[in-house]
């Protein structure tokens, strides 16, 4: 989760601001049952079908004058319930190149025993929307569905714009459709550029709707790329009763111990030297300034040396400055009463933009310095993460949009310390951004974990703020 960036002081003017929501559709409705059906479809990859997802949007969209040729539906052989969407609806141009938006259909798994509210149900209570998916990414998906069905019946754009509704976003190692599409259909979502998930506001801890504000808003503008490695070491082994030093266990935690006391040095991009500028301004005080320190100062010099160190005391803000690794799982041993012979570790990393996963390994094998530790590299292997740039041609619309939605709240460019698929798109050459608009509480509104919400006034402004975004790259 992203750091409050405003502190008390400079937050009093952020209070102010509360979105300039939209006047109601007609539409509404219809948004509305579309979002339901997406929700309470379960595409869990353990019990659920994107598939099935995707044939329901299919038929929205078919029920709003797309044709056949205008829609494809696609899954593979192998993984039938894995399958995904691509709308096209074509501009008038045939110059100006086309606008993808994606979302992803597949959510986290939800056992309905732990939850307060069965999870495929949606449950509209106290201002928000409840069950599994209502925030990531069923809200995007909804909206982006929502938006094909109010273009096809608005006046024609000069852009053509598409859609790529995908599943596998949440599993690293399932299927997934957006790495399908770029690597097997580069054609069919060919775009200029894409826009995506991983943008978004927060507030100052309570929804609209309980009295809250909108602290900030922000642009996605490239993400790390995940990669999973594993540390291992091997040994004879032997009788537990005559102990020896050259121990598997000991080895691995001993380069388990050089991994956490390492840091990888710190690095900046366009984003993210934009977002310590911007977001250090709006902070304040001694941390506000040190963040526009780092970006004002070479790295290495000792004023970016003396502000890093401060900066890293911020979870958030260590992480976004650099690649960061750490062991996630472990395993070894064979017997209760025997030396181990072999012992195991996942080490889980999120790599800066432009480092190779080779790279990255290379340099793992180094903070081992152990030759009796092997690193390995845990398949997937997930592509180069490239950062799109920092285009006014692309930023300037969301942020003029975002002025009139969300008067004195500041838009921020930012780097997602996460993943998401557009790093397929990245890597096949169709920038991706994350886009703001909709927005969630600090506390991360139960996304991945228990009683997923979004606040209804979020889904709502969200939509008509998207729409708006799409009309205006598209015409």
């Amino acid at each position: 989760m992203r750091s409050s960036l405003l502190t008390a002081t400079s937050l009093t003017l952020a209070l102010l601001a509360t979105p300039a929501l939209a006047a109601p559709d007609t539409g509404e409705t219809q948004f509305r049952a579309i979002y339901k059906e997406l929700v309470e479809t379960n595409t869990t990859v353990s019990t659920g079908s994107c598939t099935l997802a995707a044939e329901r949007m299919a038929a929205h969209l078919k029920a709003a004058g797309y044709p056949d040729s205008q829609i494809t539906l696609f899954s593979t052989p192998e993984h039938p319930k894995d399958g995904g969407l691509v709308t096209v609806l074509p501009g008038t141009s045939k110059t100006a190149k086309p606008i993808l938006l994606l979302a992803h259909l597949d959510v986290v798994e939800a056992k309905r025993a732990d939850w307060e509210r069965d999870p495929f149900t949606l449950i509209e209570e106290g201002g928000y929307f409840y069950g599994r998916g209502t925030a990531d990414d069923k809200a995007m998906a909804a909206i982006w569905v929502d938006t094909m069905v109010r273009l096809k019946a608005a006046k024609p754009l000069k852009r053509t714009v598409k859609l790529a509704l995908t599943c596998g976003e949440e599993t690293t190692w399932a299927f997934n459709g957006a790495q399908w599409l770029a690597q097997n259909k580069r054609a069919l979502i060919d775009a200029e550029f894409a826009l995506n998930e991983g943008g978004g506001g927060k507030t100052d801890g309570k929804g609209l709707s309980e009295g809250g504000h909108l602290v900030n808003q922000s642009i996605q503008v490239g993400e790390k790329a995940v990669q999973n490695y594993r540390f291992e070491t091997r040994n004879p082994g032997g009788h537990s009763s005559i102990p020896v030093r050259d121990n598997a266990i000991y080895e691995l935690a001993d380069a388990l111990g050089r991994l956490r006391d390492y840091d990888f040095p710190a690095e900046l991009s366009d984003t993210t030297r934009t977002y310590f500028a911007k977001a250090g301004a709006a902070r304040g005080g001694a941390m506000g300034q040190a963040m526009q320190a780092l970006a004002a100062n070479p790295i290495g010099s000792p004023a970016f040396a003396e502000a890093e160190k401060l900066v890293n005391t911020d979870r958030t803000y260590h992480s976004k400055l650099r690649t960061t690794c750490v062991a996630t799982l472990l395993d070894g041993g064979h017997a209760n009463n025997a030396l181990p012979q072999r012992a195991g570790a996942n080490v889980n990393c999120r790599i800066f933009p432009g480092h190779s996963v080779e790279e990255i390994q290379a340099a793992l094998q180094k903070v081992v310095a152990d030759p009796g530790v092997t690193v390995s590299l845990v398949p997937p292997q997930r592509p180069l993460a490239k950062a799109p740039a920092l285009d006014p041609r692309i930023i300037g619309p969301m942020e003029k949009l975002s002025a009139q939605y969300f008067p004195g709240v500041p838009v921020v460019p930012d780097m997602s310390t996460g993943a998401t698929d557009g790093i397929f798109l990245e890597a096949v050459g169709i920038p991706t951004y994350g886009v703001p608009g909709l927005w969630g509480n600090p506390d991360g509104n139960g996304v991945h974990g228990l009683n997923e919400r979004i606040e209804v006034k979020s889904l709502l402004t969200g939509r008509a703020y998207l729409y708006d975004l799409v009309t205006a790259f598209a015409r």
